[in-house]
C-alpha cells in the first residue's frame, strides 16, 4: 500500500490550478434575436457590411505597383471622351428581358452590341445594380429610392450575378466600348453598416452623420409611427436640439420636402440596444429620404471614406467597370453656421476635398468618373476642378426643354453663356436626355447664389430669382396645365416626365390616347431636335432606353403604391423591351409596368431608314466624324429669330493655341415655323465656304460682316462647317504681283 503524501497541496493533479481561468465569456442570448444581445447577429451584420468588404479590398491593393501607373491629380474630360463619348443609359428595374435572362446578361448580348456599333454608341451606363434598401432583423427590405440606397458591394441577384457583370465588361471591350457603374458617396441605405452604427459597434457610428442623444433630451424626440424605425424631426424639434448644441440644425434646403413626411433633414431612431448593453436613441442626417443616412467624411475614424473608396475599387477592379457615376456627391459636408443662418451644406470645401479623394483614386487605377450635381454653376466648376472628370449637364437641361415648350431660346442662351462665363466648358459635361430622375426645375444657380443678381431677360432688367420663378411657372403650365395628366409635379424638385411626353406637351397633346401616327411623326421630329441639341456640341451625349424607344409615362394608377409617398418619378420609369426579347411581358422582372412606346425595338428601327434610331445614327456619325466632342465652344451669339439657337465651336481638340482649326456651327430651330434668318458671330472667319456636313452641300460663304444666311425648317437642325480641308478656305483669291508678271509673260 502506497502512502499518500499528506504534505502536497490539495488539488495538485487538477489542471485548473496551473492553467488559471480562461475568461471565456458565456452568453445566453436567444440565437433568434436580431439585436445587440445576440453575438451571432452582430457577426452576421459584420459579414454583410460594406465597411468590412472595403477593409478586405484595401488590404489586397496596398503596396501594389499597379497603384502608381496612372496620373490622377487633375481631371481630364477629353481623355474620358476619347474612351467613349456616346452613352446608353439604363435603369435596371425597368428592363424587360427574355424569360429567365437577367438584366446584366441582356446588356452583354452580342446582338445588342452590334446594334450599338451601328448607331455609334460606345458606352453602357448600367445604373445601380448592387443590393440596396435596408436590413430589418435578419431580412433585407426594399430600396426606398430606386436602388440609390446601397447597402452592399454585392450585385443584387434581381439583376444578375457578379460573373455576368464581368462578362458584360468583356463584351464591351470586344466592341471597343466601356461599362459605367455607380457609387453613392453621399449616403447608404439602412443596411448592416447602419444597424451596427445604431448598436454603437466599434467605429461604425463614424460612418454616418449621427448623434447619440442623451436620455434627458429624449422628450424632444418624436414618437415613432407604428412599424417604422425612425421619425422625421419637426422644425421645432430640429431647432430645440440645435439650441442644446446636439445637432447643427437646419440646412440650406430640404430636398424632397413633403409636409408631414419630410420637413427637415434629420430623423430620430427608436431605442436601440448597444453591444455594450446601453440603450441609445440617435438623430441622423439624411439629405434625401429617411432610409438614406448621410455619410460623414470628416469623422476621426474615416470609416465613411473607407467604405466609399472600397465600393469604388470593387466596381473598377472586381467587376471591370471603366468609369463610375458619383451620385449625390455635392452633399458631403455640413457645418454649423455661427451667425444664425442655416448650416453650410452646399458648395462646402470639404465636399470639394472629398471629391478630389474619390476622383483621384478612380484615376489612379485607370478609370474616370462623372458627377450629377444640381448646384450653382461655380459650385459645379469648383467640385470638378480636382474631382470628377465630367459633370452631368443640369445647367442647360431644364433650359433646352423650356426652349422647346415656349419656342423661345432666350433662357437657354442665357444659361449657355453663364456656363462659359464661369469656366464650365461643354466638353466637360454629359449632355443627357431623359434619365431616371425628374426634369429638374429647381434652377439652383438662379435661386441661390445669384437670386439677387440682375440680368437682361425679355427686354427687362430682372433678378435671377424672378427669372427662375418665371421659367418654373412656364415649365409647370406647359407640362402639366390644362387637362394634361400624363406629366406630374415631383415635390419641389421638378416634373416627372419622359422626353417623348415633353415633346407631346409642346405640341399641345392633352391625352396620350390622342397620339396617332401623325402625332408620332411630329413627336419623333421634336425628339430628334432635342437629340441634336445634346449631340451637336462638345462633351458626352447620353440617351436612355426610354429615349431609344420613345417611351411615354405610365398611368398613375399603374404605380400608385410606388407614388403613394409622393415620389411621382415612377410614372416615367415604365418597363421597356429594347430588343423585343419578350413581347408578351406586361412588366419587368422588378414589377414595373410596361410603358407604351412610340418607336419599334432597336433591331426593327435599324431596318427602317426613317426611324428615330436610324436618323439618330446619322446625327451621331457627323458629330464623331468631325470630333465635335473634343471641340471648344467659343460663342453663343444673338439670333435673328427667338426660336433659333446658334452654337459656334472651334474643332481644336481643346487646344486654344490651334488658331487655324476649322470652325463648326450648330443651328437649331426650336419654333414651329420655318425660319429665314442670319447667323452672325465675331468668331466666324470671313470669306470662307459654308458646308452642310449632313448633306455635304455648299450653302454659301461667310460674308465680310461675319454672317451667314440660313433657311431652316421647324424643329430642325443644321451642322455647318466653315472652310476646312474639304472646302476652299478662301472665297476670293489674292493675286500677287509675281502672278501678274507671269501672266503678262505668257500673254507676250
Amino acid at each position: 500500500m502506497v502512502e499518500q503524501n499528506t504534505n502536497e497541496p490539495k488539488g495538485r493533479g487538477r489542471p485548473r490550478l496551473s492553467l488559471g481561468i480562461s475568461r471565456i465569456q458565456r452568453t445566453f442570448a436567444d440565437p433568434r434575436r436580431a439585436d445587440a444581445s445576440n453575438p451571432s447577429y452582430v457577426e452576421w451584420l459584420k459579414r454583410h457590411s460594406m465597411l468590412g468588404d472595403a477593409n478586405v479590398m484595401a488590404r489586397g491593393l496596398s503596396g501594389q505597383a499597379s497603384m502608381w501607373r496612372n496620373a490622377y491629380a487633375v481631371p481630364d474630360a477629353r481623355r474620358a471622351l476619347d474612351q467613349a463619348s456616346v452613352w446608353f443609359t439604363t435603369y435596371p428595374s425597368a428592363m424587360i428581358t427574355k424569360s429567365g435572362e437577367s438584366f446584366l446578361a441582356t446588356l452583354g448580348n452580342e446582338e445588342l452590341w452590334r446594334a450599338f456599333a451601328r448607331v455609334g454608341i460606345g458606352a453602357i451606363h448600367t445604373g445601380p445594380t448592387k443590393i440596396a434598401g435596408g436590413i430589418v432583423g435578419w431580412q433585407t427590405s426594399p430600396s426606398v429610392d430606386g436602388q440609390f440606397d446601397r447597402i452592399s458591394t454585392r450585385v443584387d441577384g434581381a439583376f444578375g450575378t457578379e460573373e455576368e457583370f464581368q462578362r458584360l465588361t468583356d463584351r464591351a471591350e470586344e466592341f471597343g466600348g466601356i461599362v459605367i457603374d455607380d457609387i453613392v458617396p453621399g449616403h447608404t441605405g439602412k443596411g448592416a453598416d447602419f444597424r451596427l452604427a445604431e448598436m454603437g459597434y466599434k467605429e461604425y457610428p463614424g460612418i454616418f452623420h449621427m448623434v447619440n442623444i442623451p436620455e434627458e433630451f429624449w422628450h424632444l424626440l418624436p414618437e415613432l409611427p407604428e412599424g417604422e424605425d425612425s421619425a422625421n424631426l419637426s422644425p421645432s424639434a430640429e431647432a430645440a436640439l440645435a439650441r442644446e448644441g446636439l445637432i447643427i440644425g437646419s440646412l440650406q434646403r430640404v430636398i424632397f420636402y413633403q409636409p408631414g413626411v419630410k420637413e427637415t433633414n434629420w430623423s430620430a431612431t427608436g431605442e436601440v440596444l448597444g453591444v455594450d448593453g446601453v440603450t441609445r436613441r440617435w438623430v441622423y442626417l439624411h439629405y434625401f429620404k429617411a432610409g438614406q443616412p448621410t455619410i460623414n467624411w470628416l469623422d476621426p475614424t474615416f470609416t465613411g471614406m473607407r467604405l466609399v473608396i472600397g465600393d469604388a475599387l470593387h466596381s473598377l477592379g472586381d467587376l471591370g467597370a471603366t468609369a463610375l457615376r458619383l451620385d449625390a456627391n455635392g452633399f458631403l459636408a455640413a457645418e454649423r453656421s455661427v451667425d444664425g443662418r442655416p448650416a453650410w451644406s452646399e458648395g462646402h470645401p470639404l465636399s470639394h476635398a472629398a471629391n478630389q479623394f474619390i476622383g483621384s483614386m478612380i484615376r489612379k487605377v485607370g478609370g474616370f468618373s462623372f458627377q450629377e450635381l444640381n448646384l450653382a454653376v461655380e459650385d459645379i466648376r469648383d467640385s470638378g476642378a480636382a474631382g470628377a472628370d465630367l459633370s452631368y449637364d443640369f445647367i442647360t437641361r431644364p433650359a433646352y426643354q423650356h426652349a422647346l415648350l415656349t419656342g423661345d431660346t432666350e433662357f437657354l442662351r442665357l444659361t449657355l453663356r453663364t456656363s462659359l462665363e464661369y469656366g464650365v466648358e461643354p466638353a466637360s459635361l454629359i449632355h443627357g436626355m431623359q434619365n431616371h430622375d425628374e426634369l429638374t426645375y429647381e434652377l439652383v444657380h438662379w435661386t441661390s447664389r445669384h437670386g439677387a443678381d440682375t440680368y437682361i431677360f425679355r427686354d427687362q432688367e430682372v433678378a435671377g430669382a424672378s427669372i427662375a420663378a418665371t421659367v418654373r411657372h412656364e415649365l409647370t403650365e406647359k407640362l402639366t396645365g390644362g387637362e394634361i395628366d400624363y406629366n406630374l409635379v415631383f415635390t419641389t424638385n421638378g416634373i416627372a416626365c419622359t422626353s417623348a411626353t415633353v415633346v407631346a406637351a409642346s405640341l399641345g397633346v392633352q391625352r396620350l390616347n390622342d397620339i396617332d401616327d401623325e402625332l408620332t411623326a411630329r413627336i419623333r421630329k421634336g425628339h430628334l431636335l432635342l437629340a441634336k441639341y445634346n449631340a451637336w456640341q462638345p462633351g458626352a451625349f447620353a440617351l436612355s432606353a426610354w429615349d431609344v424607344l420613345g417611351a411615354l409615362t405610365v398611368p398613375q394608377q399603374a404605380v400608385d403604391e410606388l407614388i403613394d409617398g409622393g415620389d411621382t418619378r415612377w410614372i416615367e420609369r415604365g418597363a421597356v423591351d429594347i430588343m423585343n426579347a419578350n413581347p408578351e411581358a406586361e412588366a419587368s422582372e422588378a414589377g414595373l409596368p410596361r410603358a407604351r412606346t412610340l418607336y419599334d425595338s432597336i433591331p426593327e428601327q435599324l431596318d427602317d431608314d426613317e426611324s428615330f434610331l436610324s436618323e439618330l445614327s446619322r446625327v451621331i456619325q457627323v458629330r464623331e466624324q468631325h470630333r465635335l466632342p473634343q471641340a471648344s465652344q467659343v460663342d453663343v451669339p444673338e439670333v435673328s429669330h427667338p426660336g433659333l439657337l446658334v452654337l459656334v465651336h472651334r474643332l481644336d481638340e481643346g487646344n486654344p493655341n490651334q488658331l487655324d482649326a476649322q470652325m463648326q456651327v450648330t443651328v437649331l430651330n426650336f419654333s414651329h415655323e420655318p425660319v429665314f434668318g442670319i447667323v452672325r458671330s465675331d468668331e466666324l472667319p470671313t470669306r470662307r465656304l459654308v458646308t452642310d456636313a449632313v448633306s455635304r452641300e455648299v450653302i454659301g460663304r461667310v460674308d465680310d460682316l461675319q454672317s451667314i444666311p440660313v433657311q431652316i425648317a421647324p424643329m430642325e437642325g443644321l451642322f455647318l462647317l466653315i472652310g476646312g480641308d474639304e472646302t476652299p478656305t478662301s472665297a476670293i483669291p489674292v493675286v500677287t504681283s509675281a502672278m501678274l508678271a507671269e501672266r503678262g509673260g505668257q500673254a507676250g
